[in-house]
């Protein structure tokens, strides 16, 4: 996919879409590459380029010090809805537009699954441009033999099935949020002090907000189980987490990869098949202190 391919396809959705070469490359050299992690598959989502929210600098040092063999991409990447409104699109958030396209020039496997912000981009599903396959949802065979369904969620969030007008108000106050939660940063990087998520925190502190998240993760696993699968890979609701349920009798695992506006998450297999939930805020924090990065918090086999 070529720069003006990737114009052309977004210009008949939004109202213009200026994309030019990376202001900041991709280190490169010996070292870099020994610094860089080897993954067998990555999973991110909800990144909403085209937004103040999106963390893009730290999505970027995350491109840079990780590899896979596979990438998904699991819906809201680009926030169609914010674009339409508002155009906003700073240098940072083509930086990382260029990094995916040249993962999949260098032989990456990129499969782009759009979710209910980026939906503009479903009328292309099943065609690929420029090695980026763009599909509504996909199978992954994990390398020790486990199937997991991946795709965005949204198709199991009653208020956008249901209240899509809601989902529209809900949106707006999130923004607002995440206003707040950018200011909140802005001073807390003036005192030295490491990144934090408003948003997040608030979002733990509201019952209903914790209700809603417990019930979706219940019915997204339960869809899972009925099509025969050992377990599900999500996004959408901005929540990295991984839960077991069982259903007629067999486990299903189920993985949501966060995003990278309140948390900055990323979901990664290794090459043996153990599935991790990286916190890169965490990662940034060890890395500046000379620390080892810390062992895998949940995987599928320690949770077995």
């Amino acid at each position: 996919m070529t720069g003006s391919d990737l114009s052309d396809l977004l210009s008949s959705n939004v109202a213009s879409f200026p994309l030019s070469a990376p202001r900041t490359p991709e280190p490169e050299g010996p070292e870099h590459e020994r610094a860089r992690r080897s993954y067998r598959t990555i999973w991110i989502s909800d990144v909403h380029l085209g937004t103040r929210g999106c963390n893009a600098e730290m999505l970027i040092d995350f491109l840079d010090h990780s590899d896979s063999q596979t990438m998904y991409l699991v819906g809201d990447i680009i926030d169609g809805w914010r674009l339409k409104k508002r155009f906003y699109w700073p240098s940072t958030h083509n930086d990382i537009v260029w990094r995916i396209m040249k993962r999949a020039r260098r032989g990456t496997r990129v499969i782009y699954i759009p979710g209910n912000h980026d939906e503009m981009f479903r009328q292309f599903t099943g065609l690929s441009f420029g090695g980026i396959e763009i599909r509504r949802a996909a199978f992954h065979d994990t390398a020790d033999g486990r199937r997991l369904m991946v795709l965005h969620g949204d198709e199991f969030d009653a208020v956008m099935l249901s209240h899509r007008w809601l989902a529209f108000v809900g949106d707006h106050a999130y923004h607002f949020l995440m206003k707040c939660n950018i200011a909140v940063n802005t001073v807390r990087r003036w005192l030295g002090k490491p990144y934090w998520s408003l948003s997040k925190a608030a979002k733990h502190k509201v019952k209903n907000a914790v209700e809603f998240i417990g019930k979706y993760e219940e019915v997204v696993a339960r869809a899972a189980g009925e099509r025969g699968v050992h377990g599900v890979v999500c996004g959408h609701i901005h929540t990295a987490e991984f839960r077991a349920f069982e259903h007629d009798g067999k486990r299903i695992e189920y993985w949501n990869d966060g995003d990278w506006v309140e948390g900055c998450n990323a979901l990664v297999e290794h090459h043996d098949g153990r599935m991790e939930i990286l916190h890169w805020p965490e990662e940034i924090r060890r890395r500046t202190a000379g620390q080892a990065p810390a062992p895998a918090a949940s995987t599928a086999r320690e949770a077995a």
